[in-house]
């Protein structure tokens, strides 16, 4: 687990980058109960508006979640998360999919109760697909 001592305000948290394919839709629906159609088929998806099929909300936050659980060290450090969804994670029918790229700083800490709160940014190309991403994380 990561220490409160070593961790100052402005440093950066490793980017990663997660694939997200057709796949990866179906699988979460199966795990999260989430089937809603505009997940897995692309006619439904385009009726009602969309570009595309699109990725579940929460499968995006949960992605963007793993860059501060794998940073922190433990995912019970994690004592507040939230999110807004700004554009959706569109998800093509090919062998490649999506590209979420999520990379974070520290934005402030709390001595008194061993926290950091941490900025995410995540984008697929030049998207910004979660704003206002913030979580706090207990220290050791």
């Amino acid at each position: 687990m990561r220490a409160f001592a070593d961790v100052a305000v402005g440093d950066a948290i490793p980017e990663a980058t997660f694939s997200v394919q057709r796949v990866n839709l179906v699988q979460y629906a199966g795990a999260s109960g989430d089937a809603n159609i505009i997940h897995w088929n692309e006619r439904v998806a385009t009726a009602v508006g969309l570009p595309n099929v699109i990725a579940h909300g929460m499968l995006t936050m949960a992605e963007a979640g793993r860059v501060v659980t794998d940073w922190a060290g433990d995912p019970g450090a994690v004592v507040d998360y939230g999110v807004r969804f700004s554009k959706p994670v569109v998800v093509a029918d090919d062998d490649t999919g999506a590209s979420l790229v999520v990379s974070g700083r520290v934005e402030s800490v709390d001595a008194d109760a061993s926290t950091a709160t941490v900025v995410l940014t995540a984008k697929v190309g030049s998207d910004v697909v979660l704003q206002g991403a913030r979580a706090v994380v207990r220290l050791a």
